[in-house]
């Protein structure tokens, strides 16, 4: 297995708006970050994921791009940007960018031109098509509710928007639409970034005839929201589509292989076999993808929003996939949240009790399998989910245009908004929570997203002076797994994957194995190792129950018997020991 950095590495993702505010309005900005480098530097992150902050008119906070070599005027300057990168730089930290180029803003440049007429030069570089019998073009659903394509009187044709309307997709099947994408990355590249997170890159590529959902092929088992409406998920024909490896590799090819960078693709519906084939270090496309198959687990059969329990079989079943299909084949990224995802602590721990011990253990999962671990701002002192008053509270796009949908189609108020507070992107862009003043040092005017109420107990301030904090542990787990290349490198073996309670798996690497042993319940639970693994003298790397429990713990592990352990409420225990 080839060694990188970017596999050594651990990435610290950052949701501008909601980070810090250096000026005031209420919005986060470049300099508020400037301000933050050496919090992240002694956390130990090595890479900074920063989401979009290029000029965009913000009806998907910065997912619609306007301008794509351009920085957005609430976050700051190019100037600001660049005195970021050099910061980061000289703290040995790396800067990956968001890579949006499934669509850009209908406010771009090349979308006015666009619209202009039939005949306009810039029409091919989005997907334009006649209506059908005085309808869309074809009954696709947008992921943000509705209909996927918008009727445009300029020129009496639709165009296609996967997401908000105010995002036409662009169309990849035009060469001088890939020349334009690889001479934008190309620039940011030279201006010295460290590599990108690419949005929905998976969907780039689509079936030019375009059918129906519906239209003779079996829907794709996906889960995808069809709610309450006549549209209806149409990824059969636009996920992983038909040019999607020619696209990546002729991007690998052109502007990727040539520079010494990091990427990550976000992949929409993906196995670990579609997966393979973006991430085989053979194929030349992506270093790693995003997932979306633990995601899904707490979700029924009418997709995201209808609400099931998870099952922690599931969640090993789908990591123990991941883990072994891409050994030595590629690399995996492994997030447990993120800035369109629920707070980890309130979705698959206890964020009331038990909300550091579980925060903890999670952490622990994610920064021992094998992969990068991504952490969420905020995560690191375990940030929870919200409960906003009202639904005219809440930001998001995708909410707002869920609730309109299932209330006209009659959905029950209290129904809709239980859904909301469980699996809203909201709950991830509250503001960071840095001390437990008014808006939790966040900013000194109005935040443009309430602030969670809980910050006056869970903050950054309270996370550094306590030694047993999320904060000191996360830190810790950095550290080990950047001195035990195990940790890194080692292969893995799940322990009792049918167990609904424990989570446990083996690492080996070169003459070391590594025991991972999870409780994933309130309950004290007992855990027996399988007879057939031995060990020898082994050493507890790292608990989350600290004080006299921890003490006891590591003086007596090396005579811990292995095959029978104890472990408390959402415990998590990491030992080491030589073959």
């Amino acid at each position: 297995m080839n060694k990188t950095w970017w596999k050594e590495s651990v990435v610290y993702q950052i949701y501008p708006r909601s980070f810090m505010d250096s000026n005031g309005d209420g919005i986060g900005d470049i300099p508020g970050m400037i301000s933050k480098l050496d919090y992240l530097h002694q956390l130990g992150v090595h890479v900074i994921w920063l989401c979009p902050v290029y000029q965009s008119p913000n009806d998907d906070n910065g997912y619609d791009i306007s301008n794509y070599q351009d920085i957005m005027d609430e976050f700051g300057t190019m100037a600001d940007w660049e005195q970021l990168l050099e910061g980061l730089h000289q703290r040995g930290m790396k800067l990956i960018m968001d890579l949006v180029v499934n669509h850009s803003s209908d406010e771009h440049a090349w979308f006015a031109e666009s619209r202009q007429s039939q005949g306009n030069h810039y029409r091919d570089y989005y997907i334009w098509r006649p209506g059908k019998d005085g309808r869309e073009p074809n009954d696709w659903a947008s992921f943000f509710s509705g209909s996927a394509w918008k009727h445009d009187e300029v020129t009496d044709e639709y165009y296609l928007h996967l997401f908000s309307e105010k995002q036409p997709d662009l169309n990849w099947e035009n060469p001088t639409v890939r020349e334009e994408v690889y001479k934008m990355m190309t620039w940011w590249l030279d201006k010295g970034i460290d590599g990108f997170r690419m949005d929905v890159i998976n969907l780039i590529s689509k079936d030019p005839r375009l059918p129906n959902a519906r239209d003779g092929i079996p829907e794709m088992g996906t889960g995808e929201p069809d709610g309450p409406s006549r549209y209806h998920f149409g990824g059969q024909h636009f996920v992983n589509g038909p040019r999607v490896h020619e696209y990546l590799q002729e991007m690998n090819e052109k502007v990727l292989s040539r520079y010494d960078i990091m990427t990550v693709g976000e992949a929409v519906n993906v196995t670990p076999q579609d997966g393979a084939l973006y991430v085989q270090e053979d194929r030349h496309e992506l270093n790693m993808v995003f997932h979306f198959e633990l995601m899904r687990v707490d979700a029924g059969p009418g997709g995201k929003w209808d609400l099931r329990p998870w099952r922690l079989s599931e969640i090993k079943s789908i990591i123990t996939q991941w883990q072994t299909l891409l050994h030595n084949k590629g690399w995996n990224s492994n997030y447990l949240n993120n800035h369109d995802q629920a707070r980890m602590v309130s979705r698959f721990g206890n964020d009331t009790t038990y909300r550091k011990p579980s925060a903890k253990m999670l952490g622990t999962l994610l920064h021992t399998l094998q992969g990068t671990p991504y952490i969420y701002q905020g995560e690191e002192i375990g940030m929870t989910n919200v409960k906003l008053p009202s639904i005219d509270d809440y930001q998001d796009i995708e909410t707002l245009n869920m609730y309109k949908e299932y209330s006209a189609a009659g959905v029950d108020h209290q129904q809709i908004m239980e859904s909301i507070y469980v699996k809203s992107r909201d709950n991830a862009r509250t503001p960071m929570q840095w001390d437990d003043s008014e808006h939790a040092g966040f900013t000194t005017g109005t935040p443009w997203l309430a602030i969670n109420p809980n910050h006056h107990d869970i903050h950054v301030k309270e996370a550094l002076a306590d030694p047993d904090s999320i904060f000191h542990y996360y830190r810790r787990l950095i550290e080990l797994r950047g001195q035990n290349d195990i940790i890194v490198y080692g292969d893995y073996r799940v322990l009792q994957p049918d167990d609904e309670q424990l989570f446990a798996y083996i690492r080996s690497y070169e003459q070391q194995q590594l025991l991972v042993v999870l409780n994933f319940t309130d309950q004290p639970q007992s855990f027996q190792l399988d007879e057939d693994v031995t060990y020898n003298q082994p050493e507890l790397l790292i608990s989350n129950y600290g004080g006299d429990h921890g003490r006891e713990l590591a003086e007596a592990s090396r005579e811990h018997d292995l095959h029978s352990l104890q472990l408390e409420p959402y415990e998590a225990r990491v030992y080491l020991w030589q073959m």
